[in-house]
Formats: C-alpha cells, sequence, structure tokens
C-alpha cells in the first residue's frame, strides 16, 4: 500500500531558530522510521512578523509513521486521521522544544 504525500503548513515568530529545530526533529522523526530523504522544505512566507513554510512528507515517510508510530497517533486528539495526525506533530516538535502552529494544507 502507498501512501500519497501530504504537506503541512508551519507557522512561527522566530523562524530561524524554529526552521534549525522542526529540521533536527524531522531528521529525528526519520531516522525513527528508518527513513533517509522522507520530507522537503519550502521556501518561507513572511508577513506580519510571522514565517510560514511548509513540509512535504512523502508517501514513503507515511507508511513508515503508520507503521512505526500509529499508537501514538492513534492516542492525539481529533476525531478524524487527519487531526490526529497535525496534534501529534506539534506534540513530538514541542517535545522537541519547537513551538510552532502546524496545519494541514489541502491539495
Amino acid at each position: 500500500m502507498s501512501y500519497k504525500a501530504v504537506t503541512v503548513e508551519i507557522a512561527t515568530t522566530k523562524y530561524q531558530s524554529d526552521k534549525e529545530l522542526v529540521s533536527l526533529a524531522m531528521e529525528s522523526l526519520q531516522s525513527l522510521c528508518g527513513i533517509k530523504d522522507g520530507f522537503l522544505f519550502s521556501n518561507p512566507i513572511e508577513r506580519f512578523g510571522w514565517a510560514f513554510f511548509k513540509i512535504l512528507f512523502k508517501g514513503e515517510l507515511l507508511f513508515a509513521m503508520q507503521q512505526k508510530l500509529a499508537d501514538h497517533i492513534a492516542i492525539s486528539k481529533g476525531k478524524k486521521f487527519e487531526d490526529k495526525f497535525v496534534n501529534f506533530l506539534m506534540n513530538f516538535f514541542e517535545y522537541k522544544n519547537c513551538k510552532v502552529r502546524i496545519k494541514l494544507v489541502e491539495d
């Protein structure tokens, strides 16, 4: 079974430090799942003191996350899988000392 890619948007007021922390967290997530090159970052857009950038989760990483972290995602807040996934990511990033806002981007 293959998963299609999913994109999330990250919002932060401290782009430089948060981008570094998010990047380290994503590397950690990949390592945990045994995946390489499982995500891509977009360039930031800055507005009103906020920076917004996107992370593309490739299908291979999503599949591995579902295999390795399904229990953690399932107990996250939300009724739908998408809500649980976003809340899981927010908790994961926060655990890695990165307080950012996240939302799923619809294709």
